[in-house]
């Protein structure tokens, strides 16, 4: 059985060692996650980048919400991050009515051609789930949607993450689920038991929530509920 997945945001080098030294096998690397996270400045990701040895995912968003708002400057972006050496991200962009923005998404996809990427939680705000995986699951680099299964967290998206974990291998569900958003200690049991295998967390892994930095001890607990 492969080892699941773990992995923890990261906002300084400070969280990242933290992080990894917890036992986390992935770091995401955002700046600002009371707006959900927000794409890190190049100096910030070098300095991660140099301090641990665990593959990074790099958001690129620019403002709160799941619009685009100004897509040259989110290329521009990530061709400087690209040229930095970032090799793994994370995005994905709704319309206004809750569809998938699909033009901004493949346009940032094309963007980073060769690096592999996550749909992020616009998923869980979007009017149509199904809509959504299907217009996005043949864009190149796409191996992941981080998803609570709703708005609301976890515990409001447990069926709906268990039902697209059922589809599993089908167009559109051929890409990991990765949960997270509102994930508690005392979901894993339950969604390990159910065949989930990789998991995210942000103020769960620090001390003090939000706003404290990364606790090792904390990351190895969770280390050790999700197995591996």
């Amino acid at each position: 059985m492969s080892r699941p997945m773990f992995e923890v945001i990261a906002l300084t080098p400070q969280d990242a060692r933290a992080a990894e030294s917890g036992g986390a096998d992935r770091l995401e690397l955002v700046t600002d996650m009371a707006a959900d996270g927000l794409t890190p400045d190049l100096r910030d990701f070098a300095a991660i980048r140099a301090a641990v040895d665990l593959p990074l995912r790099v958001m690129l968003r620019l403002r709160d919400g799941f619009t685009p708002g100004d897509l040259d400057a989110l290329l521009g972006r990530a061709a400087a991050l690209r040229a930095e050496g970032a090799e793994e991200f994370v995005f994905g962009f709704l319309a206004a009515d809750g569809s998938v923005d699909l033009d901004a998404t493949r346009a940032l996809a094309e963007a980073v051609a060769g690096g592999r990427w996550t749909f992020h939680r616009a998923i869980d705000h979007s009017a149509d789930r199904a809509e959504v995986r299907a217009a996005v699951a043949d864009l190149p680099g796409l191996d992941t949607f981080l998803t609570s299964g709703a708005a609301a967290g976890v515990d409001a998206g447990r069926e709906v993450l268990a039902g697209e974990l059922a589809k599993a291998g089908e167009p559109g569900y051929r890409q990991r689920i990765l949960v997270g958003g509102g994930l508690r200690a005392e979901h894993v049991p339950d969604l390990r038991a159910a065949g989930f295998d990789a998991f995210h967390i942000g103020g769960a892994a620090r001390e003090g929530g939000w706003t404290g930095a990364v606790d090792p001890a904390k990351v190895a607990h969770w280390r050790e509920l999700i197995g591996g």
